[in-house]
């Protein structure tokens, strides 16, 4: 594992440096990447969903990178700037690792899908942006791969997750330009998403309206909800059902013609 760092003077509050963490297949069969957002409701980065992941994608040979973006007491837009940064840094030295600049992913687990997602609808200028040749890079992944993730904000379904939001946006009310199901947009990346029904920290619902929205929008996209898991598994080694997530991904990849 190689550890990289995304700006050579990181802009904005930096109680810790964001950096890539970048993990090489020994035996690589694809020319696509996977930029990797661990969870944590923006208060924490778990590495089970951080390293657990890129280790998973480098046994069916890819590439992978993990981004430690910065966490609370950080606000917005800072996560956002070092998960689009992550994007453009990969794409922008993508020819030095041997990788396709337009086979890149994106994937997050619960606040880190919401971030994925973000990445991935917010299309917004944020402060600290356009510094160098890296920012000129186009920060939408090619896929999107959102594992039991937050993906809606407003606080008045009783469906998202509270403490992730409000560790990302303070006091801002103004949660639906957060809400990534309702930023989706025609040319919103294909996405493969999966949850299980009675996660009791991240409402399921999180995953169908973003699968609504990318319907109604024509995306290609993959769901699978199954039954039974505790939020955070992870790569659910301790849940055979839930584990075929993970393969079914594979298969999903497959489909694009990135493995």
């Amino acid at each position: 594992m190689e550890t990289i760092k995304l700006w050579e003077k990181t802009p904005g509050l930096c109680l810790e440096e964001p950096v890539l963490e970048y993990f090489p297949a020994e035996k690589r069969l694809s020319d696509a990447t996977v930029v990797i957002y661990p969870g944590g409701g923006y208060g924490m980065r778990a590495p089970h969903e951080g390293k657990g992941y890129a280790e998973y994608f480098n046994s069916i040979g890819m590439d992978a990178f993990v981004c430690e973006y910065r966490v609370s007491p950080h606000r917005f837009p800072l996560e956002l700037l070092d998960a689009r940064r992550a994007v453009r840094w990969v794409r922008h030295h993508a020819a030095e690792f041997g990788l396709d600049p337009h086979k890149i992913a994106v994937m997050g687990s619960s606040a880190g899908g919401h971030l994925a997602g973000l990445v991935s609808t917010y299309t917004d200028p944020i402060d600290f942006e356009d510094l160098d040749e890296v920012d000129r890079e186009d920060p939408i992944p090619d896929a999107t791969i959102l594992c039991y993730a937050v993906c809606h904000m407003p606080d008045d379904t009783g469906i998202a997750h509270v403490g992730s939001f409000v560790n990302l946006l303070g006091n801002r009310k103004d949660y639906e330009h957060f809400s990534n199901d309702l930023n989706v947009t025609d040319k919103t990346p294909p996405a493969f998403l999966w949850h299980t029904s009675d996660d009791d920290c991240v409402n399921v619902i999180n995953s169908y309206l973003y699968a609504t929205a990318l319907r109604e929008h024509n995306i290609p996209h993959e769901l699978h909800v199954f039954p039974h898991g505790y939020h955070g598994l992870g790569l659910a080694e301790s849940n055979p059902h839930v584990a075929q997530w993970a393969g079914l991904m594979a298969n999903w990849l497959c489909s694009l013609g990135w493995l």
